[in-house]
């Protein structure tokens, strides 16, 4: 098979052997694939792959069709659509998965659509809805929007009734967020636009002081990305007045238990908004397979809205 490989911290598109399906594993065509900030880490050597995935083949979302399924394996058939997200190897034109962890794609999204759901939504879901606790009313911030998690992340909390504002760097961006039914404003102007009950940081450190200040009392802070740094020092008496909650959270090595759970959260409670019209997949842009090193080049370009997905066909 063709696969997206890392070779002395860039990507080339190299022939890689076919993987074959384990017990409870489906082996999928992938037809497209999404990317993600934890790729471009992973290429430049700070998020290697747990044990067990491909060290070389990034990709953490990828949907297709079931090509064939290892012993039991028994929800899935070959032919049927599923989406998945995945720890590693999702970039190449064939892929496992275990059966726990996938979904089905929905009829209302193409290939390329499908690519891009895995990882964001799950991530967004997870990190709002079980980790954080929101609920109808509650007011959200969601920093970092423009990605394909903040999206996620942003349609999610309006779907769920909540009332959401959305940090975005790049105004004509904002315009486009803002569409979504909810206010779309410059990152500088956060702490003014307060107070929230729930916020989903995806930029990192610099925000933690003024996101303390922005909380409202019994507010949790989840944090999720740091792309803009890891570092910072905060004020605890800022946090034990508001009587707030500050957690991180990641999903690829969490054991597969807790993947199936999230994926069956997603299958209910997510999955149904696209049939709704309530959710989408905004695509930046979508590279061939062989392109993959352009588009790894986009991506670190900045300035996308939404995904960067990549297809095999």
């Amino acid at each position: 098979m063709r696969a997206a490989t890392i070779v002395d911290g860039r990507i080339e598109v190299a022939d890689r052997p076919d993987p074959e399906p384990q017990d409870g594993q489906l082996l999928v065509r992938v037809r497209a694939a999404g990317l993600n900030g934890a790729d471009i880490l992973q290429v430049a050597g700070n998020y290697p792959a747990p044990p067990g995935i491909p060290a070389d083949i990034p990709g953490l979302e990828f949907a297709g069709e079931v090509v064939a399924c290892g012993r039991r394996a028994g929800r899935f058939e070959p032919g049927d659509r599923v989406m998945a997200l995945v720890a590693g190897g999702g970039q190449a034109e064939l892929a496992v998965v275990h059966e726990r962890t996938a979904m089905p794609v929905p009829e209302e999204l193409d290939w390329t659509a499908a690519g891009g759901v895995p990882e964001v939504f799950t991530t967004a879901h997870d990190a709002l809805f079980t980790q954080a606790g929101l609920t109808v009313g509650e007011r959200l911030l969601v920093h970092g929007a423009a990605g394909g998690v903040g999206m996620a992340a942003v349609q999610l909390g309006v779907m769920a009734g909540a009332r959401v504002t959305a940090t975005v760097r790049n105004e004509h961006a904002r315009e486009q967020i803002s569409a979504f039914g909810v206010n779309a404003i410059a990152p500088d102007e956060f702490v003014a636009a307060g107070e929230y009950d729930v916020i989903l940081e995806l930029v990192g450190a610099p925000n933690l002081d003024g996101n303390l200040d922005a909380l409202a009392t019994g507010g949790r802070i989840c944090v999720i990305g740091v792309g803009a740094g890891a570092k910072t020092e905060i004020n605890l008496l800022k946090l034990m007045g508001k009587r707030g909650r500050i957690h991180g959270s990641t999903l690829r090595t969490r054991p597969i238990e807790e993947k199936a759970v999230a994926a069956r959260l997603v299958e209910k409670m997510v999955l149904p908004g696209f049939a709704s019209g309530d959710l989408s997949v905004p695509v930046t842009a979508s590279f061939s397979l062989e392109e993959a090193p352009a588009a790894y080049e986009r991506f670190r370009a900045g300035n996308k809205l939404g995904k960067i997905v990549l297809t095999m066909d």
